[in-house]
């Protein structure tokens, strides 16, 4: 075996273990961005657990369909990068959809969630999602909210209760 043979194996070994560790993928293109430009892109995308790479696009293909994830290889043709999401996929579809629309140069182009194949406005949908600490905090409250209510009444019933024999024994004193 050639040991151009074994690197690109290796190659698709690392991808494909990339894909079936990540949570998500998620291709772009970015065709006529400068490296400085991708630099940015990586950092803004490591801080909330997301990585980019760029890889052969044949290689790619071979690594997608040994994960399983078919979605992608229709994806994966031109500059294409893929971005692996560990974590929060809403924040990563977020952070892509900003910096796109700070750098038009990069287009994205779908993905994949799990085993679900993804379009482009898929992706721009879920990036619209709030995140997950949003979502986590607004479910909180909607389970708060009736025990709040049901704790305010038991409360109110002593108080009130309260309230009247004061009331009552004021009115004897009075008399």
């Amino acid at each position: 075996m050639s040991t151009v043979r074994s690197e690109k194996l290796a190659v698709v070994a690392h991808v494909r273990e990339k894909l079936e560790k990540s949570d998500a993928a998620i291709i772009t293109e970015y065709r006529g961005m400068t490296v400085a430009a991708l630099a940015g892109l990586r950092l803004s995308l490591r801080e909330i657990g997301a990585e980019y790479h760029i890889y052969k696009n044949t290689l790619a293909r071979f690594a997608a369909r040994e994960a399983g994830a078919t979605g992608l290889e229709n994806l994966l043709v031109g500059p294409t990068a893929i971005t692996f999401v560990h974590g929060d996929v809403a924040a990563a579809a977020k952070a892509l959809k900003d910096y796109a629309k700070t750098n038009p140069l990069l287009v994205i182009r779908g993905g994949v969630v799990g085993s679900v194949a993804l379009s482009a406005s898929d992706v721009v949908v879920l990036a619209d999602l709030p995140s997950r600490d949003v979502m986590l905090a607004n479910f909180a409250g909607l389970l708060q909210a009736p025990l709040v209510k049901t704790a305010g009444l038991l409360q109110a019933l002593p108080r009130n209760m309260a309230y009247g024999l004061k009331a009552l024994i004021d009115q004897k004193d009075a008399a």
